[in-house]
């Protein structure tokens, strides 16, 4: 049976031809770069995480994994604690030991690149209750590796799972685990809002139509600059974007595939969102750029963007970020 084989947004290509990865090549061979810089891990609230199901959490592990705790379930994002990404070592430690993890409600995969689906880390959070989220064309893998509890999606498609509503929503990336299937399942981000905002307290007196409601979270996953951002930021009342920065050196053989900083400055600015917390960086050498350099290049793009400094928010690994509950209309 012939494979379905997914598109970006307007057919835009991320194909590279021999020639042009040979090129890449030899500008790594010339390249010297500063490594010294780390990304500082923090000593983990685990106590804290372990006991908490009522206020919203960020906490980063490394690259694109993250422990959310939104709406009472505990969620992980693009999961993977291994030491070695093929021949590169992992740079940081991942932000909580993956025993430390409080049991897992939700896993959300953005794509099937294997630093953003690793079986072994999915296998050591996957339990009984957990629910395993899969963008279309990846259910049947997953559910042949032993996840029964799978579901896939669609772009803009919807689904509750307890008291989160999640739509996933496009970026415009590919995929590949093996030579022979490229392209075969889809890639994008999700977004997550409270299912049933008439659950949560009303605000102020006298605004009874307002409610004291989670914020919106935005996770990007993996992506090339492109029109959905701003289309995304139509669609959703967005708090929160966790934002990739990394990994896009060279960028003339990058820039279809991943955002440079100043790209995911826009980015965060097309979707609307008041909160940017920068992932994709630091803790694997996907690419020719150093951490330092993403995190400076993001910091100068901030800055000529005049965004204030409380806007972007650069977590440590293990480190958590609590995210208070705002005043607003139900419907936002």
């Amino acid at each position: 049976m012939a494979r379905i084989r997914y598109n970006n947004i307007d057919n835009v290509s991320t194909d590279k031809t021999l020639k042009e990865f040979r090129q890449w090549r030899e500008e790594r061979r010339r390249k010297k770069k500063d490594y010294t810089y780390k990304v500082p891990n923090h000593p983990p609230r685990l106590d804290y995480l372990a006991g908490n199901r009522l206020e919203t959490t960020i906490t980063w592990i490394g690259h694109s994994t993250f422990f959310l705790q939104y709406e009472g379930l505990n969620i992980i994002t693009d999961p993977i604690w291994a030491r070695r990404l093929g021949f590169e070592k992992r740079i940081g430690q991942p932000g909580i030991p993956l025993a430390d993890i409080p049991p897992i409600d939700l896993i959300l995969i953005s794509h099937s690149h294997y630093d953003h689906l690793h079986i072994a880390s999915i296998r050591k959070l996957y339990r009984a209750g957990t629910t395993l989220v899969v963008p279309a064309g990846l259910k049947r893998k997953m559910l042949r590796k032993g996840f029964p509890n799978c579901q896939e999606m669609q772009w803009w498609e919807e689904i509750t799972l307890g008291a989160v509503k999640l739509t996933f929503v496009p970026t415009q990336h590919w995929t590949r685990r093996t030579p022979f299937d490229t392209n075969s399942s889809h890639w994008g981000g999700y977004v997550l809002q409270p299912a049933d905002p008439q659950k949560h307290p009303e605000g102020e007196e006298g605004k009874a139509q307002h409610k004291l409601l989670p914020p919106n979270l935005y996770f990007a996953g993996d992506s090339g600059f492109f029109p959905g951002f701003k289309e995304i930021g139509r669609r959703f009342k967005l708090h929160v974007a966790l934002m990739p920065i990394g990994a896009y050196e060279p960028e003339w053989f990058m820039n279809s595939q991943h955002v440079n900083p100043e790209e995911a400055v826009q980015a965060f600015l097309d979707v609307g969102a008041e909160l940017m917390i920068p992932m994709h960086f630091g803790t694997f050498r996907l690419a020719d750029d150093t951490a330092r350099e993403a995190l400076d290049r993001m910091e100068q793009a901030r800055v000529a963007q005049g965004l204030g400094e409380e806007r972007i928010r650069t977590l440590g690994y293990g480190e958590t970020l609590v995210v208070q509950p705002e005043e607003r209309p139900a419907g936002q």
